[in-house]
């Protein structure tokens, strides 16, 4: 395939794993039963398709797709296999990385409002006086953004996955609070200079959560609803639970368990249910959502409107000061940007999806379509790579020869 179409590659990061200790066994899909909710729509059956043989390959047993084209919302689809309730197109997934393009958003937001500058530094904003490492006054909004902060993982390991760590170290009782995982990694020193290394870091988006509160007055969530998510009509969005779920919100699998970060029994638990801690994701990889909803979202970034005007959206695919591969992609504000040459916007823009019980995928292409694709695990015993939903979303996008004229938008955003 053209790579030149591809959405993923250097920048296919998404948030990280919590560590297993032992397995469960996840059951096959080898003979699958399927239900399919949403409309039919034969000229895109082969998304459907590509799906199908996705998930049961694979032994997913809830995933859900939306697609667009030229704005218009074409096929919304949920996919179960011998499942008790059926996924809906409305039903909801953790999105995990996928929240980073909200968290950028809302970032922007508040720059357009007056409220802060992308140069602003991050401990001014928030109070953060006298860190271990000087460098952090070297930290401005737009490196936490585009992962430039000065925290590599692949360093010193990932603080939002660390929480035994740091509990342990400031002596404060498990489930952790964002000031915990502050307050730990001010005592730390940064890993590189800031602004010289891309190194994707959930715990910038951590950081810039705090900051939506501190400038806004409002929690992380009410921010983002009543500014980003209302004008657009996305009522369904929420913040995630590591345990409870939400109305509507699916299960979540893993062939894996782990110990709770919840307490400190050091019990062991499914993975998707408490290895990490949905409280302390939230701005990094805490939302969900369902497909229709994120197409929604991504339809916003299209042109100038309610949320971000035409100056915040050209900073979200503005190069950053470092950290352009070889072949021209990036980190811009909230997503993966990859510049093509044969026309339309003269980019695909994407970004992926990570955490136990959840693989999310969301692109928007350079000629004028997007999708959202939505499964409730990211690992089974077929050892089989998750990544590979994205070409398969480019061969069925290759294999429409009319695009329908319908809009399925108003059915599920009124």
């Amino acid at each position: 395939m053209d790579l030149s179409r591809r959405t993923l590659g250097k920048f296919a990061v998404a948030t990280g794993a919590a560590g297993a200790i032992g397995t469960v066994v996840a059951r096959s899909a080898d003979a699958a039963t399927w239900k399919v909710t949403g409309t039919a729509v034969p000229a895109l059956a082969g998304f459907d398709n590509q799906l199908k043989a996705f998930m049961q390959a694979r032994g997913v047993t809830a995933g859900q797709l939306a697609v667009t084209y030229k704005g218009r919302l074409v096929l919304a689809r949920g996919y179960s296999t011998n499942e008790a309730v059926a996924v809906q197109p409305t039903s909801l997934f953790r999105i995990a990385s996928l929240s980073k393009s909200v968290t950028a958003a809302a970032i922007l937001r508040l720059e357009q409002d007056g409220k802060l500058t992308l140069g602003s530094k991050v401990v001014d904003l928030l109070g953060i006086t006298a860190p271990v490492d000087p460098r952090w006054s070297n930290i401005t909004l737009r490196r936490l953004l585009q992962h430039l902060g000065g925290w590599d993982p692949a360093v010193s390991g990932d603080p939002n996955f660390k929480d035994a760590t740091i509990s342990q170290a400031l002596g404060v009782p498990m489930e952790l609070k964002h000031a915990d995982v502050i307050k730990y990694m001010t005592s730390q020193k940064l890993d590189v200079a800031p602004g010289t290394k891309y190194a994707y870091s959930n715990f910038g988006y951590l950081l810039a959560g705090r900051v939506i509160e501190k400038v806004s007055g409002l929690s992380y969530e009410a921010y983002v609803q009543q500014k980003l998510l209302a004008p657009l009509k996305i009522k369904r969005m929420a913040l995630g639970w590591s345990i409870a779920k939400h109305s509507g919100e699916m299960a979540y699998e893993s062939q894996y368990t782990g110990r709770t970060v919840l307490n400190t029994t050091g019990a062991a638990v499914a993975a998707p249910y408490g290895t990490f801690s949905m409280r302390t994701q939230d701005a990094n990889g805490g939302w969900i959502a369902s497909a229709p909803d994120l197409v929604r979202w991504a339809k916003m970034f299209d042109a100038p409107g309610a949320v971000l005007n035409s100056t915040s959206l050209g900073r979200v695919w503005a190069k950053p000061e470092t950290g352009v591969d070889p072949g021209g992609s990036y980190y811009g504000l909230g997503w993966s940007v990859r510049p093509v040459t044969t026309g339309g916007t003269g980019r695909n823009t994407w970004h992926t999806g990570s955490l136990p019980g959840t693989s999310t995928l969301l692109v928007r292409t350079y000629h004028g379509m997007s999708w959202a694709v939505l499964f409730n695990r990211r690992d089974d015993p077929s050892g089989k790579s998750y990544g590979d939903i994205d070409p398969a979303m480019w061969t069925a996008a290759k294999g429409v020869t009319t695009w329908p004229a319908h809009d399925l938008f108003p059915q599920y955003f009124s």
